[in-house]
């Protein structure tokens, strides 16, 4: 078992160490930017307030789903799972060969598994399932959000991997929750025969 873990953790590394050795420093900027915006899961509050706002009731049972998840996810990957695990040590950004011009804000927490790819993970799914026609966007946006933990050098790849499956568990769940107690609205009878 310790040597897989052992493996495991190697693999991680070296994941880590290529994302930080990609030549791509017209990324540094946006990523840094989306990873410091997604702080406190605000972009899926603000979508889940307009969604609600503007959406109708489909939008309405959207909002609170994707809300819903966020804080299940949220509870599961901030507390439980990285107090039961301990404080798993961040990435030393420097040693491994991350960029200065990439870094963020170092968070003070443990860092497994990635709160914020938690949090991205449940609203894309949650809201994606109640609207699919927003899910491909979402679940996009959701990417970026993960994708630029390991960038900035804050998370280590199975951190993000871990948070954005627990994510997306609560976000399935929180959307069959929702729809199950209020379904989208049928067509009686009268309006398809007309």
């Amino acid at each position: 078992m310790t040597d897989s873990l052992s493996r495991l953790a190697t693999y991680d590394r070296a994941l880590y160490r290529s994302v930080a050795r990609l030549p791509t420093p017209v990324l540094d900027e946006p990523l840094r930017r989306v990873s410091d915006i997604a702080d406190f899961s605000k972009p899926w509050f603000l979508v889940a307030g307009a969604l609600a706002l503007f959406g109708g009731r489909r939008g309405r049972q959207a909002a609170f789903a994707g809300v819903t998840a966020i804080g299940a996810a949220s509870l599961v990957a901030n507390q439980l799972l990285k107090k039961t695990v301990g404080e798993s040590r961040r990435p030393d950004r420097g040693g491994l060969g991350v960029p200065v011009q990439r870094w963020v804000r170092m968070p003070s927490s443990g860092s497994f598994p990635s709160g914020h790819s938690a949090s991205a993970a449940a609203f894309a799914v949650a809201v994606g399932d109640v609207i699919p026609a927003l899910g491909p966007a979402l679940r996009g946006a959701a990417s970026v959000v993960a994708f630029s933990r390991v960038y900035t050098g804050v998370h280590y790849p199975s951190d993000v991997l871990v948070g954005v499956t627990v994510g997306a568990l609560f976000g399935r769940l929180a959307a069959r929750l929702t729809l199950r107690r209020r379904p989208p609205h049928q067509p009686d009878e009268k309006e398809h025969t007309s």
